[in-house]
């Protein structure tokens, strides 16, 4: 049950300050606990696949 509270609260919270998820995760990778930022939704994910296809171009533009 106490999950389930501690969810919904902060469900609660995210609908009231929607950028709160990513300031948290933003403060907990400094901190070095990547789940939560790997855990805040498609963007962390996008960024990720966005940064690995452009190292990889200019890998092969390099050569």
């Amino acid at each position: 049950m106490k999950e389930d509270e501690h969810f919904k609260r902060q469900l609660n919270e995210h609908k009231k300050n929607p950028m709160i998820n990513l300031s948290d995760s933003i403060n907990r990778s400094m901190t070095g606990d990547l789940t939560a930022f790997a855990g805040s939704g498609c963007l962390p994910i996008i960024l990720t696949i966005i940064i690995i296809v452009g190292i990889l171009l200019l890998s092969k533009c390099s050569n």
